[in-house]
């Protein structure tokens, strides 16, 4: 504990969304409302305090071409550091990052192991592309290799028959999750589509990635059973590129992507305003950058989703639906600090003050 500063965080603490206290001390490493006796070179730090971002879809030691070596890793886990993001949600990668786990000066990562997709129905060099009768084998194995979680792809483009289709018949993804929840892993699936997703729900998915294929018939499902979305709406603002790259050779997809697309924001605000969970994922790693968490934010306030509700699906709620502690007595000082309130405004979270991760100032 000698190793680390002591450090007193004033201002505004935003222990939650209406928790607002005036200070916190950070004493060996953690968090604190008392203040410590007998301390010296104590190091004080001003502003609007939250608890460490999350970014609840991400991928890295990921690019487009599939697994980078560690330095790129360490540079991707870097960037979303310094831009306050201290705990990622991994939505699979074929790399093995738990050396990161190590290292104090990088954030906190939950992986969900490597993709699972059905075989050529997804991005070459990224998932085990596997059949059917395999899936249940392998949710078991990045289960056991994961944090809690398991990541399938659960719809992509059928060259077949020229457009997005579902992945897995419905036997399959039933057994598939009642395994993963027999050994304690939640299940979430990459889904862009509309015809994948009653499947997954009623065989009792506990997480939908981008979610563009949400209709007016799917929306109470959700809400009646639970099933957050993580909207990566960053990432879908890629769609209209997508879809001019694909045109020639796969028309009918390109007009659905174009379709989801113009739709986002209604259907981020119409599952928002059906009471499903909705947390801030950016999709970074893929083809995307990382440290994109702020601009992901504010796309959910263009949505319609109330600015302290947005805030929180990077900051309190998304911190307790992972099960990871806040700016809790005790908890590891992973805070960031601004300038202003950012419940006023959500673009001050693309302005760190400072940085605190593991009770030292990285940033």
């Amino acid at each position: 504990m000698s190793d680390h500063p002591v450090l007193h965080v004033k201002g505004r603490v935003l222990v939650g969304p209406d928790d607002v206290r005036d200070e916190l001390w950070v004493v060996g490493g953690r968090i604190s409302y008392e203040r410590p006796g007998g301390a010296r070179d104590v190091r004080v730090v001003e502003g609007w305090a939250l608890p460490g971002l999350v970014d609840a879809h991400c991928h890295v030691g990921l690019d487009a071409h599939g697994p980078v070596p560690a330095d790129v890793s360490e540079k991707q886990a870097l960037t979303d550091r310094d831009a306050g993001t201290l705990l990622l949600r991994d939505a699979g990668s074929p790399s093995d990052t738990r050396w990161i786990d190590d290292r104090d000066d990088l954030p906190k990562i939950i992986r969900a192991g490597r993709h699972i997709a059905r075989t050529r129905r997804y991005i070459r060099n990224y998932a085990h592309e596997i059949e059917p009768g395999d899936l249940v084998a392998y949710v078991a194995q990045e289960a056991r290799r994961g944090d809690g979680w398991v990541k399938l792809v659960g719809d992509w483009i059928d060259r077949g028959t020229g457009d997005l289709s579902a992945c897995w018949p419905r036997e399959a993804v039933e057994a598939a999750i009642a395994e993963a929840h027999r050994l304690g892993a939640r299940v979430t699936a990459h889904c862009f589509a509309e015809d994948s997703l009653r499947d997954l729900v009623e065989a009792g998915i506990d997480c939908i990635e981008h979610a563009t294929g949400l209709t007016e018939d799917t929306v109470p499902l959700f809400a009646e059973r639970g099933v957050a979305i993580v909207p990566t709406l960053v990432n879908i603002a890629t769609f209209p590129r997508l879809a001019d790259g694909g045109e020639a050779r796969y028309p009918q997809w390109s007009a659905h992507m174009r379709r989801l697309h113009e739709r986002r924001y209604d259907t981020v605000r119409a599952a928002y305003d059906a009471g499903i969970p909705v947390y801030v994922g950016t999709d970074a790693g893929g083809s995307l950058a990382h440290g994109l968490v702020a601009a992901e934010v504010a796309e959910l306030v263009t949505a319609g989703i109330p600015p302290v509700e947005a805030l929180s699906a990077t900051a309190w709620g998304a911190r307790r639906w992972l099960g990871r502690p806040g700016l809790d007595e005790g908890a590891p000082a992973d805070l960031v600090v601004y300038e202003g309130d950012p419940r006023d405004d959500v673009r001050v979270l693309a302005d760190p003050r400072r940085v605190v991760l593991n009770g030292r100032i990285v940033g």
